[in-house]
């Protein structure tokens, strides 16, 4: 048994539903990045966390997963196509590490792939997942300096029309 009283906050929200977000393009940044072995242990893929930054899917979180290095040239030619576009979304034309990728809204297709969808390699799904399509950049959108603080709230943007949409 464990005291909890004065520990937790008894006035905290119900935690939000983790289902897949919809098939949408979503203002979103990324949060988070790594190299990551491949399942074979045969290369390393780099892991983008991104977090969407408005709408009605705020603070959800998205991942892509390029696979830079992987003895399949055709997997890494799609993978640096992609890095290509998350460079030129995001402003950053070399980076020299993950890091300088963060924090740079841009705008991100997320498909939704439905339970039991049957894959190219022939793995069928067997839950339903997101995966992000395409980058592109979002225009009228100032890149965010650092992340904000925990106990800081994101500064709020008008709902009446989305940044990358805004003329002036």
């Amino acid at each position: 048994m464990a005291r909890i009283a004065g520990i937790y906050n008894p006035e905290a929200e119900t935690q939000t539903d983790f289902a897949p977000i919809p098939t949408d393009e979503y203002l979103a940044q990324i949060t988070e990045s790594d190299m990551k072995p491949t399942k074979k242990n045969d290369g390393e893929f780099l892991e983008l966390e991104y977090v969407v930054i408005e709408g009605p899917y705020k603070g959800r979180k998205v991942w892509a997963r390029l696979n830079l290095d992987n003895p399949n040239a055709t997997t890494v030619e799609i993978a640096n196509r992609q890095m290509a576009s998350i460079r030129e979304a995001t402003g950053v034309a070399n980076p020299q590490d993950s890091q300088e990728l963060h924090y740079k809204p841009h705008v991100i297709r997320v498909e939704l792939i439905p339970e039991g969808t049957k894959q190219k390699n022939g793995y069928v799904t067997t839950r339903a997942s997101n995966e992000v399509r395409s980058w592109r950049k979002a225009e009228g959108v100032q890149a965010a300096a650092q992340p904000p603080a925990a106990n800081q709230a994101a500064p709020a943007t008008p709902a009446a029309a989305a940044p990358w949409k805004r003329t002036g």
